[in-house]
């Protein structure tokens, strides 16, 4: 199981490298927020593989939290995005 572990956090890992480039390079604002939203998933992902690991559950309240307020909060700039750049 150790191995599926560690292959579960190196993918994990060039996902978010990954994401973190798209983040960097844009070229539009909806990509960063994409970018920013996939970036929010992958942290969760990670920890929810870290509970996993250790089998201690006591975080799973703040990973509903964290997850619920990055779809709130991308949803959220992605309206705000499209009414700035529908008023040019």
């Amino acid at each position: 199981m150790t191995a599926v572990y560690v292959a579960t956090f190196g993918m994990l890992s060039v996902a978010g490298l990954l994401t973190v480039v798209r983040l960097v390079r844009g070229p539009r604002t909806l990509d960063r927020v994409l970018a920013l939203d996939v970036l929010l998933v992958l942290i969760v992902a990670g920890a929810a593989a870290s509970i996993a690991v250790t089998g201690r559950g006591l975080v799973v309240a703040v990973l509903l939290s964290v997850a619920l307020l990055s779809f709130i909060g991308s949803i959220s700039a992605i309206r705000l995005v499209e009414r700035w750049e529908g008023h040019r």
